[in-house]
């Protein structure tokens, strides 16, 4: 069980590292720019015998790839026992600085509302636990009981849960552990997918669909076009960011507990939910989703939806307080 640090209640303290859990090492991908590479891919071959007979042969081709930079790091989590065999892993992420919200050059921002990414500002977010991947199928069902999804699979994000259902999770989840879990706020949730990143992805620049599942079809920068899925992917297929985190770009978009603001004037730098909203039926949404475009999965992309609406696009990952 993840124990809140008493110690800490002004942030200014970081949990022991004693206290932080096990290490677990990752492959963190950084998009560096494009080169054309000499692939090889079966044809079928012609003829009606070959055709009958299911005949392929191998053949190279020259395509357009992204160029990719790795390197290793490594993080800290823990882990909630939710019934035999299920389990939640949750990664710890350190306290910092960041700078929230999009410059105003920045493509495709603010695709959805006009100038709900600004102004930048800085954020200060005390250290917390957010879940490694967004909640799947067989986590929310060992809690809630039921599966609502439309794309099944153990390990499929839930999807076509409302804010309410989220919330919901949150609460049985918390009784069920001892700890304090809840949707992350949207800054936590922002400084969590940045990692540290100042740009457009964690990826770097763009992004690509062999790293995010999301249209594509559609391009954002300098990428080749991609695949289009059609429907979610198993959470943790896809390289995860500096934290540790996977699917924070794209598969379902993921319910943050703050009401929606139209914009970031006046907005809270200490990393806490911004709860003051003249409705509070609307809930913000953040990273995109499998049917979305490429831009609509940037770190600042906002958009939201009312508390008891859900679709196959909307799921959500949880953070504990520490």
């Amino acid at each position: 069980m993840i124990k809140n640090n008493q110690s800490n209640q002004n942030n200014s303290l970081q949990l022991p590292e004693s206290a932080k859990g096990k290490l677990f090492e990752f492959e963190v991908v950084t998009i560096t720019g494009v080169a054309e590479r000499t692939v090889k891919k079966e044809k079928k071959v012609n003829g009606f015998l070959a055709g009958i007979l299911g005949k392929k042969e191998v053949v190279e081709v020259q395509e357009i790839q992204v160029t990719t930079d790795k390197k290793l790091y490594q993080s800290y989590f823990q882990t909630e026992d939710l019934k035999r065999d299920v389990v939640l892993e949750m990664v710890y992420i350190p306290g910092g600085n960041f700078t929230m919200g999009s410059p105003t050059d920045e493509k495709g921002r603010e695709s959805w509302y006009k100038g709900s990414e600004s102004p930048q500002h800085q954020v200060n977010v005390p250290e917390f636990y957010m879940s490694k991947y967004p909640i799947t199928q067989k986590q929310y069902e060992a809690l809630i009981a039921k599966n609502p999804a439309r794309f099944r699979g153990d390990d499929k994000p839930i999807e076509q849960v409302s804010w309410e259902d989220a919330v919901s999770f949150c609460e049985k989840l918390s009784k069920h552990t001892g700890g304090n879990y809840r949707l992350p706020s949207e800054a936590e949730w922002e400084y969590a997918c940045r990692a540290g990143t100042t740009t457009p992805f964690c990826y770097g620049e763009t992004i690509s669909s062999n790293f995010a599942n999301y249209d594509g079809d559609f391009i954002y920068a300098f990428e080749p076009k991609g695949e289009y899925r059609d429907e979610t992917t198993e959470v943790g297929i896809f390289s995860p960011n500096a934290f540790g985190l996977y699917d924070m770009h794209g598969n379902v978009w993921e319910w943050c507990a703050d009401p929606w603001h139209d914009n970031y004037e006046g907005a809270t730098t200490d990393g806490s939910v911004w709860d003051h909203a003249k409705n509070k039926k609307l809930r913000v949404l953040r990273g995109g989703s499998w049917d979305d475009y490429p831009n609509n999965s940037r770190s600042a992309e906002r958009f939201w939806c009312c508390i008891n609406h859900w679709n196959s696009g909307n799921g959500f990952r949880v953070v504990c307080s520490i």
